[in-house]
């Protein structure tokens, strides 16, 4: 059945705070919530921004120059990110599973393709079957977090067909990128997941915008995170209570607000889900499709990976003999060929 005409679901925005710093604990979390939002009718469940293992908050109160103090938590955070697949993800592909839920969850994602030592801050979704659909790397990382995080390419800015409809997500202040958002309309997003560290004005208009722009629901997921829960050897503001109020919300296609936003609280929001309204408000306004005009505006998407670096084996040359088994014999001289650079 396609999801245009599918029946009405719960999708869950869960708001609270990661156990900074320590990814298993903080994923034995994510798989209870996940399991306490399945419980209680959900499909979708959004995590928030970076949400394992937390958010790099000390990048908005140290220094640039503090190079001894950064490092340090730079190392910490490295050893307690994700890489994509690992046990880590497979343990919340079970959670998945186990509950029959599509999971969108915020990581700082170890880039184990290359170095190995660079971060990105990315967002992963899982499937109802446990399997991973896609890893979004963000894009432009934000001010501070330009300390911390590398910037993803255009290979993972895409939109998922699913059994609940097609998802698509951007990271925090992506979405703010028209384009990004012009790309994701145009490739028919219907559910739009935004995890998050902001809160308050303008962040809620910009929800409630988007939702209408695009005519698609938005799931806006922010941590809600007390002075109590961030170790004292991580630098915070602590003014307060609270170092960060949540404020998440979803939003539906017509930019009304029909759960949340939830203020200085932990808790799970829910909303219903009705896949008419992927379809009816589009009548009045489809930015990607009676409402655009390519004869006017064209947006090109550069979709290609740009990974750090590719292997190409040497060809079979006709100058090496080879063995009975067909592999080539060389002089012992190094092959220019098998240089890197």
């Amino acid at each position: 059945m396609s999801p245009l005409f599918g029946q009405p679901f719960l999708a869950a925005a869960v708001q609270d705070c990661p156990v900074f710093l320590d990814r298993d604990a903080t994923i034995d979390k994510a798989c209870g919530l996940i399991a306490e939002a399945a419980k209680h009718g959900a499909k979708l469940v959004v995590f928030p921004e970076c949400f394992v293992p937390g958010y790099p908050l000390w990048i908005w109160q140290v220094a640039a120059g503090a190079t001894h103090e950064l490092r340090a938590l730079y190392t910490e955070l490295l050893a307690q990110a994700v890489t994509v697949p690992s046990d880590a993800t497979e343990r919340l592909g079970r959670a998945a599973r186990d509950n029959r839920v599509t999971v969108a969850i915020g990581i700082n994602e170890r880039n184990d393709e290359a170095s190995g030592g660079s971060l990105f801050n990315s967002l992963l979704w899982i499937g109802p079957d446990g399997e991973i659909v896609a890893c979004h790397r963000k894009l432009v990382p934000t001010a501070g977090e330009r300390l911390i995080h590398a910037q993803g390419d255009g290979s993972t800015l895409g939109v998922y067909e699913l059994d609940i409809g097609r998802v698509s997500g951007l990271i925090c202040w992506e979405n703010y990128m028209p384009l990004a958002r012009y790309a994701l309309y145009a490739r028919g997003a219907q559910i739009h997941v935004a995890p998050t560290w902001d809160h308050g004005e303008p962040w809620l208009s910009t929800v409630r915008h988007i939702a209408k722009e695009g005519r698609v629901y938005v799931i806006a997921c922010c941590s809600a995170v007390r002075a109590s829960e961030v170790p004292e050897r991580i630098p915070a503001v602590r003014k307060g209570e609270w170092i960060n109020p949540g404020d998440s919300l979803i939003a539906n296609p017509d930019g009304k607000i029909v759960a949340g936003p939830l203020h200085e609280a932990t808790g799970i929001l829910y909303a219903e889900i009705d896949p008419t309204n992927f379809a009816g408000p589009r009548w009045q306004l489809d930015v990607a499709g009676h409402y655009a005009r390519p004869d006017v505006f064209t947006l090109t998407v550069h979709q290609a990976k740009h990974p750090v670096i590719e292997t190409r084996r040497p060809e079979r040359s006709s100058s090496h003999p080879e063995r009975s088994d067909g592999s080539a014999l060389h002089d012992g001289r190094a092959d220019p060929s098998l240089r890197s650079g």
